[in-house]
């Protein structure tokens, strides 16, 4: 079942839906019935972040749109809320937070559809009708599981690939899209920019989720259709991109400027990034924060690239695609860049020893710090490339939470990793799910959900950042990405280790 769902309508919803909090209505007379207080925060790294009102829960009706209003309705997805919630019967609270997140990216920002005899899913990131790559790979990637048994649910996570496959083929180093060619408000930018695209920041790891979620797809489905010759093509897109930003052969052909005040916005060395020394490594102008590197080896991404050209391999011999030469391209591309990554981006640290550096550039310089956004340091389990309790990641994990990091946070209301996208003294909902993702310890894991189920500044949903002493000052009301990411996070907990979520 679908709906025609909007952006204004969810934060006409998110506004106006009853909180059990005594100053929402002051707060909603003050700022128009439309929810046009939550629009505060539209842009990451607002700097007028919303403020939501504080005080205590005292009942929890659901946040979710209305059943006429959302984009899409899986009841596999709505069978999966039920069980949770009933697991959680006493924790109220949390079980609130689940089901307002957990479907908050299908309720609210898919769009799906046909395109040329195929599935088409459109999928924005929430408060930015734009599709990002990555935002949209990791929006749909927890549904995965159910969707074998939901054919609606399989054709809309196909179309997403589907989708994904024609924006790489309208230009590799893009990270956004607008649904068609209709431009943008970074039309202006000084790099090559098309109408169907809305920004033009190269990523790394932008291609990487694309691979990512196709694999997932097809490992939990067994459906080898998105494979096809559009797939096969983006494939090979994706293998020169890469190889192109090696820069064994010059600086290559992309470039990107923006007249701005904020320096992370563009780029040094006339649009080419600070100087690297070509050493197998993947350069990445911009990180997942779409902040501009400082040394633009990105090592978590290059970490991302070895595990999704593996990937592209095992489709390739396995995935009924047959090409064996796309197949032992992207194994060499991937052996290259792994043994680089080994001898320049694992360094020594002062105090906590041998750690993989956040960047490099070849020359012996490093940075040590990790950012909320993923690919991180911290993730590197959660993207399978590492394991929880490799000593490497375990000595770069201290860095990431600790005082090694620069960009980690602690105040009255909570610690974690934040970034500079939105500055000092904010951690981000992400960066604390990704903590107890890939964490074996259940009293670190019991921390984090308590965390995330006391900082959400009574809206019921997660933000994109937020003051680590007042969690009602925060950044981006409506982020989907960190909201399905809190659901799989609780509904993992329920499954795996329920004696965290007693109460």
């Amino acid at each position: 079942m679908r709906g025609s769902g909007s952006r204004r309508d969810f934060l006409r919803w998110l506004g106006a839906g009853t909180l059990g909090l005594p100053a929402l209505p002051q707060l909603l007379g003050q700022a128009g019935q439309d929810g046009s207080w939550l629009a505060a925060s539209a842009r990451p790294g607002s700097p007028h972040p919303a403020r939501a009102p504080a005080g205590s829960q005292q009942s929890f009706p659901s946040k979710r749109p209305p059943a006429s209003r959302r984009r899409f309705t899986s009841p596999t997805v709505e069978a999966t809320i039920k069980d949770v919630k009933a697991r959680l019967k006493d924790r109220p609270q949390l079980a609130w937070l689940f089901e307002n997140c957990f479907p908050n990216t299908l309720d609210t920002t898919v769009e799906p559809g046909e395109r040329a005899g195929k599935p088409d899913t459109f999928v924005i990131t929430g408060d930015i009708e734009a599709m990002w790559l990555r935002d949209s790979s990791a929006q749909v990637w927890p549904y995965l599981p159910l969707a074998k048994d939901d054919d609606g649910l399989r054709r809309l996570l196909a179309g997403v690939v589907h989708r994904q496959t024609a924006c790489i083929l309208i230009d590799p180093y893009a990270n956004a899209f607008n649904k068609g060619p209709t431009g943008s408000e970074w039309d202006k930018d000084l790099t090559d920019m098309k109408p169907e695209l809305h920004e033009r920041k190269w990523e790394v790891d932008s291609l990487c989720y694309p691979i990512r979620l196709a694999h997932g797809y097809w490992k939990a489905t067994g459906d080898a259709s998105v494979f096809d010759g559009d797939w096969r093509q983006a494939m090979r897109l994706v293998l020169r991109t890469f190889r192109e930003q090696q820069r064994k052969d010059g600086q290559g052909p992309y470039h990107f400027q923006r007249v701005t005040a904020r320096a992370t916005d563009t780029v040094p060395g006339d649009g080419y990034g600070n100087p690297i020394r070509p050493v197998g490594l993947i350069c990445s102008i911009f990180r997942p924060s779409d902040d501009a590197t400082i040394l633009p080896f990105l090592v978590p991404s290059n970490l991302f690239a070895v595990r999704s050209l593996r990937q592209v391999a095992e489709i390739a011999r396995d995935g009924r695609v047959a090409d064996t030469d796309l197949a032992r391209q992207a194994a060499a591309l991937a052996d290259e860049v792994e043994q680089a990554l080994r001898t320049h981006a694992v360094v020594e640290h002062p105090t906590l020893g041998r750690v993989w550096a956040y960047e490099v550039d070849g020359f012996g310089n490093r940075l040590f710090m990790d950012d909320a956004n993923v690919p991180s340091l911290l993730s590197l389990p959660y993207l399978g490339c590492a394991a929880p309790g490799d000593a490497l990641y375990r000595r770069t994990r201290a860095l990431a939470l600790g005082r090694w990091n620069p960009w980690f946070f602690k105040g009255t209301a909570a610690e974690g990793v934040g970034s500079p996208h939105t500055g000092v003294r904010r951690v981000w909902p992400l960066a604390i799910t990704m903590r107890a993702l890939t964490s074996t310890d259940d009293d670190e894991i019991r921390a984090c959900v308590h965390t995330l189920e006391t900082t959400h500044a009574g809206t019921g949903f997660m933000h994109e950042s937020f003051d680590v002493d007042d969690p009602t000052d925060f950044t981006r009301a409506w982020f989907a990405w960190a909201n399905t990411l809190f659901g799989e996070l609780v509904w993992k907990l329920v499954r795996e280790r329920p004696q965290v979520l007693e109460s």
